[in-house]
Formats: C-alpha cells, sequence, structure tokens
C-alpha cells in the first residue's frame, strides 16, 4: 500500500514552526513492518526556490504547485504575507492556478490563518471553521458566509478541517492520524514527539489558567485521581473532594485549567479509553464499555456515535481490519473561486462538531 501523500502549501511570510508541524507529526507514523504511512511533501506556487519566512532566514523549497496534484491531503500553514487574500479575501492568480491543481477527492487542511486560503477559494461558504481567536473577528467580518468558531482549537468537517494557531496545529495533524489510522498510532506520536495525546477540537483556545497558580488549589490531582478508575462511577462531588473544594468552586477553576467542564472531560477519556480497548484487546463490547466506566454496551454505543460517527463494533473493524479510515471526499476545487455547492456531511450534534467520522461503517 502506498502511503497517503500529504503536500504541505508554504506561502511567503509563512511560520516556519508552522510549517514544521505536519513534517513532524505525519512523518513518524510507521505500520505494523516498519513501512511509513505518510509520505510529506512541500511545494509552492512559484518553481521551486525559496521561500520567505516571517524569520530572518529564507527556505528553498524544491517542489512547485504541480506537487498539489499528487496529494491526498493539502495541508496551508499561516502565513503573514497572504496579500489580497488576507485584505480583500481574493486569490492571487498564482494561488488559484495552483488550487486548481488539486484533484477532487483531496482532503484540504489550514493551521491559524491558512483558513484564509479556503475560505477566499470559497470553499468555506455555509460550512464551520477556526482560526486564532485574535484573528478571528476580522476572518468573519471578511468571509460571513462562514460560520466561525472563535472558541475551538479545530474543527473537523470531514473533507476540509482548520485548526486555531501554533498548538492547535499540532492537535490538528495528531487528530488526523487517529482519524485514519486510529488511537494506538497517534498516541506513539505524540509520546515521541512529546506532547499530549489528545485534545479534543471542542476544547477552548484560551485556557484562563493554564499553569495552575501555586498559591491556590489546582483540579491536577483529581484528574489524576480519575484517570486510574475511569472503569468506576465517579461523582463530580468525589472529585471536588479530592481538592477540598466545594463543587462550585471545583467546576469552575475545573474549566480554568482544562477548557471544558468536569463532565465533558470525563466523557472524552472515556472514548479515548474505549479507542484503545476496541483497537488493541479482543473484549467484548460488553467488557470494553465496563473497563472504560460507561457501564453498558449501549450507553458506550450511544458516546460513540456522538464523538465518533461510528459504533464500537465499526470501529474496532476498521481499525484492526482495515488499518486506517478512508478520508471523505473533497469538494472539486478545478474553479476553487466558485466552489461552494459540495458539502460533507456533517455531525449531528454540537460535541461532535470538532471530531472527525472515523468510518461509514
Amino acid at each position: 500500500m502506498l502511503p497517503h501523500r500529504v503536500v504541505v502549501l508554504a506561502l511567503d511570510g509563512l511560520l516556519p514552526f508552522e510549517l514544521g508541524i505536519p513534517h513532524r507529526i505525519f512523518g513518524r507514523p510507521r505500520d505494523a513492518q516498519g513501512r511509513l504511512l505518510y509520505e510529506v511533501v512541500t511545494c509552492s506556487v512559484r518553481p521551486p526556490g525559496p521561500v520567505e519566512t516571517d524569520a530572518d532566514f529564507a527556505l528553498h523549497v524544491a517542489h512547485g504547485p504541480e506537487a498539489l496534484a499528487t496529494a491526498d491531503t493539502v495541508i496551508v500553514p499561516a502565513s503573514y504575507e497572504l496579500g489580497p487574500v488576507y485584505e480583500r479575501g481574493e486569490l492571487t492568480d498564482e494561488l488559484a492556478a495552483a488550487l486548481a491543481l488539486v484533484r477532487p477527492g483531496t482532503r484540504l487542511a489550514s493551521i491559524c490563518t491558512g483558513v484564509y486560503v479556503l475560505a477566499a477559494a470559497g470553499l468555506l461558504d455555509g460550512r464551520p471553521a477556526t482560526t486564532h481567536w485574535a484573528d478571528a473577528e476580522r476572518f468573519q467580518r471578511l468571509f460571513p458566509r462562514v460560520k466561525v468558531d472563535p472558541d475551538v482549537l479545530f474543527i473537523d468537517d470531514g473533507d476540509i478541517l482548520t485548526s486555531a494557531g501554533v498548538a492547535a496545529g499540532i492537535d490538528l495533524c495528531l487528530h488526523m492520524v487517529r482519524r485514519d489510522h486510529g488511537a494506538a498510532v497517534a498516541n506513539d506520536v505524540a509520546r515521541r514527539t512529546v506532547v499530549p495525546p489528545h485534545r479534543d477540537g471542542g476544547q477552548a483556545q484560551y485556557i484562563q489558567r493554564p499553569v495552575p497558580d501555586l498559591q491556590q488549589a489546582s483540579t491536577t490531582g483529581a484528574r489524576a485521581w480519575a484517570l486510574g478508575r475511569l472503569h468506576e462511577p465517579i461523582q463530580l462531588r468525589d472529585m471536588a473532594a479530592r481538592e477540598s473544594m466545594s463543587v462550585r468552586t471545583f467546576t469552575r477553576r475545573f474549566r480554568e485549567e482544562v477548557g471544558v467542564s468536569p463532565g465533558q472531560w470525563l466523557t472524552q477519556q472515556r472514548v479515548e479509553r474505549a479507542r484503545h480497548l476496541l483497537e488493541s484487546t479482543d473484549l467484548s463490547v460488553d467488557q470494553v464499555a465496563r473497563d472504560a466506566g460507561f457501564g453498558t454496551a449501549q450507553s458506550m454505543r450511544q458516546h460513540l456515535q456522538t464523538a465518533l460517527g461510528v459504533t464500537p463494533t465499526a470501529y474496532r473493524r476498521t481499525f484492526r481490519a482495515n488499518g486506517a479510515a478512508r478520508p471523505a471526499p473533497a469538494p472539486n476545487m478545478s474553479n476553487p473561486q466558485n466552489v461552494s455547492t459540495a458539502r460533507a456531511t456533517r455531525p449531528a450534534s454540537a460535541s461532535a462538531r470538532a471530531l472527525s467520522k472515523s468510518s461509514t461503517g
């Protein structure tokens, strides 16, 4: 099986850190035989040559726009020199010509202000998208037909994915690896990259107290305690008691530190636990449900259907038998200025909005 080809579009004014994220994340995953699961290529909208960055150095990019025609996934990182794309929401001629090379069915993703390129191409009209919180208001004014959510880390809308800035790009790329090859592969990449294995796309971009004040109590201990007993019933009052806080104070501080409520966080951890068990063990669905803390198979089925769009059995079949999910088809980009009618099937609930459909089964 040929590796999935990821082509990263390098535009003048790019941020080197964000350009490197796809190479770092997609350059790591391997199959059981040690073969790379992805091939990562960087291209420019011009013939091979230098591309300016926002730093005091340029990068030599070895591929021109023709590489976009070979992509299974195209990623557009942030750039500070988007010109008319950023100022008026219009593609330059060379950028429009480059995007016209992207084949129908190609998955598209953006990191931070890279979303301006997708929006200027007309690909986000009527669809949910996100970008860096500091740029969200301006982006919404420029592209009023886009459903901008300024609070989340990333949004997976099937064939098009968008993320907030910098570290959220890591979350997005790990999410795509998880969507393609399952939690075990994504967790291995995260471990090698020394980053958290999973931050839910719906988590808030701006967390008031990501580093707890040493003078005040934190919820860290309660989280560690809960992770060690996900298979047991866990009450909010029990978590609050671990930190000697009232339920109200604990809930407020938890959201300040984590970006979601304790209940949302517990569900996320249990879904991740269930995914791991479904991929890596032969336990029955009933046993997985008990070990992950859902109690019953029906409860787990409902939560996985909401979060992932698939049943436990379909998830296990996808990632144990097939090895990878097939990315959803993308709109035809032969005329990127006017693509607005093709749409992916969206998750049915708000809680699933930022998560993928891992399989059609």
